[in-house]
């Protein structure tokens, strides 16, 4: 009798208290939970590091753009007084230079900036081993002077081979033209905005901006200053 009684009470408590490898409900909630953050710490990495690089892209395309449209503007300008296409190409090769400087030594010290800026915060966080994630001034400034350099180049080639006067003038404004929209579409791109509207609104600029220069150093040349 004691026997059987030992036994009920032994089975009544192994019912009453959970069994060692049954998982616990909390320990599996804390897991899916840690889970979850840590998925969510990827993906927000994911981005972030998307965005830089839709940053970095976008900026070499406005750089290249803007070699684009300069060089541009500089050597038809100087074509509404200069017949020559020496003249002409050499016009485009300063600016080329000149631009890319410009553009490289403006980037640098924007970029470094806000290194400082962000070195600080990092150090008052006490976050200086986490600093190679800052921003590169001099990668900065050698991307801009390549972009601005490369859309420099459209130009110059579109005009580098042809000495008739009034074809040289066609041909670099289209070229000039087709690289705006180009440009401009991807600038549209990176920026999550409407490829037509950005590429026909980058096109328009670019005309404008070839047309007054052209415009105003004819009337300039007139004057005969």
């Amino acid at each position: 009798m004691e026997t059987t009684t030992s036994q009920a009470a032994d089975k009544h408590l192994h019912q009453v208290q959970p069994s060692q490898n049954q998982t616990n409900p909390s320990n599996s909630l804390s897991f899916d939970v840690e889970g979850q953050k840590q998925e969510e710490q990827e993906q927000l990495i994911e981005v972030f590091d998307y965005a830089q690089r839709a940053q970095w892209l976008r900026a070499a395309v406005l750089g290249a753009n803007d070699g684009l449209l300069s060089t541009a503007s500089l050597m038809i300008g100087v074509g509404a007084v200069k017949k020559d296409v020496k003249i002409m190409i050499l016009t485009g090769i300063a600016g080329l230079i000149a631009g890319a400087c410009s553009m490289a030594i403006g980037e640098f010290v924007s970029v470094y900036s806000q290194y400082d800026i962000e070195f600080a915060q990092l150090k008052r966080d006490g976050k200086e081993s986490k600093n190679e994630k800052l921003p590169s001034p001099f990668q900065a400034a050698v991307a801009s002077a390549i972009a601005f350099a490369v859309g420099a180049m459209v130009p110059l080639l579109g005009a580098a081979f042809i000495h008739n006067y009034k074809v040289r003038l066609v041909v670099v404004i289209a070229v000039v033209s087709l690289a705006l929209l180009v440009f401009g579409g991807l600038g549209g791109v990176l920026g999550k905005a409407p490829v037509v509207k950005s590429s026909l609104r980058v096109l328009l600029g670019g005309w404008v901006a070839m047309g007054v220069t052209f415009g105003l150093t004819k009337c300039v040349g007139s004057a005969g200053i």
